[in-house]
């Protein structure tokens, strides 16, 4: 049947951004930093072989420009779409009285995810929902359109919710999978004819490749998460005490 067949998908986080930078009133509208280029140019580099029939972002101004920088390298690159989808989950509010304290509650926003009723922070949007609007999402892409090589760079909490699904595991796995800023994954997808005959279906789905960095592939220079990284703390470890212990 036309468009079965195996695809893959080469899976983003946008490069790095500075929320905290001087003037800016909506964090949805954050640019890419001069760190966070240099980061999507490692990933061009490195991808700079690989040919995509599909690239796809969430069309936040981070996600759009680090596409863009990846598929200047790509000799004959699709157009740019946007799936809207794929919007980082809605956060809620915390109060924190310095950065420290902000990441370190943030540190635990995945914990416990698959929880009836959790939230994405307090009043954020519900793990469910997002979950179910981001894999529709991704069976869209898959299902209903033809093409074996796809570019998505999307975001954190949308990665971890799209890797939780590929392996099976769902919302319970999502916070043990870290993603680094600009990191890449690797989600091959066999795609059959349906059972009942009408339309394509997925067969099954094989993770090749999680949270790689091109600009530091053996993560010597990330010690610290992505997260620590962002609001530039550093705990000492992967992250720091909860908060409210």
């Amino acid at each position: 049947m036309k468009g079965a067949g195996r695809r893959r998908i080469y899976l983003m986080r946008h490069g790095h951004v500075d929320y905290f930078k001087e003037g800016l009133t909506d964090p949805r509208e954050v640019p890419l930093t001069e760190e966070g280029r240099l980061q999507a140019a490692a990933a061009r580099d490195a991808l700079q072989h690989t040919h995509f029939d599909v690239a796809v972002c969430s069309g936040l101004p981070r996600t759009r420009e680090t596409a863009e920088i990846i598929l200047a390298g790509n000799e004959s690159p699709p157009d740019l779409g946007v799936i809207e989808r794929l919007e980082e989950l809605k956060s809620g509010w915390i109060k924190a009285k310095s950065r420290e304290e902000l990441a370190a509650r943030l540190a635990y926003s995945f914990d416990g995810a698959d929880q009836a009723g959790a939230l994405f922070l307090p009043e954020g949007e519900a793990f469910a929902s997002a979950e179910r609007r981001i894999i529709k999402a991704f069976d869209e892409l898959v299902l209903m359109r033809e093409w074996r090589s796809a570019l998505v760079v999307a975001h954190e909490g949308v990665n971890r919710i799209a890797l939780g699904w590929a392996c099976g595991g769902g919302l319970t796995t999502i916070a043990a999978f870290e993603q680094d800023l600009c990191c890449v994954n690797l989600i091959d997808i066999d795609v059959t004819p349906a059972e009942t005959g009408a339309g394509l279906q997925i067969e099954r789905m094989v993770i090749k490749a999680v949270n790689v960095t091109p600009y530091d592939f053996v993560k010597k220079g990330l010690s610290r998460s992505s997260l620590e990284h962002l609001f530039d703390v550093d705990f000492g470890g992967p992250r720091p005490p909860h908060p409210e212990k």
